[in-house]
């Protein structure tokens, strides 16, 4: 099942390495990332394939965690919900 990550906040060192070490943790595969410091904030946008086994809400909750943890809003979304939510 693929999913959607978003990552905002301050700009701050080791961000993008707490965020893949947590899915390397997990077996997840990032499949696409794009990332962007404007004014020292900090927005990323990944794409990852989890694997069967992962029970998603328990991940989106661990992400979530980690982003309160690091002062930074982190959203694990379905990417099916996510693109339904973004159609136009």
């Amino acid at each position: 099942m693929k999913g959607i990550i978003t990552v905002l906040g301050r700009d701050k060192v080791g961000i993008i390495a707490e965020v893949c070490t947590f899915l390397s943790q997990r077996q997840v595969n990032i499949l696409d990332i794009s990332q962007t410091i404007v004014q020292g904030f900090f927005s990323m946008l990944m794409i990852v394939d989890m694997p069967a086994q992962i029970d998603f809400a328990q991940a989106a909750d661990g992400l979530r965690a980690l982003g309160e943890g690091m002062q930074l809003e982190i959203k694990l979304q379905r990417e099916d919900i996510f693109e339904s939510m973004h159609r136009i």
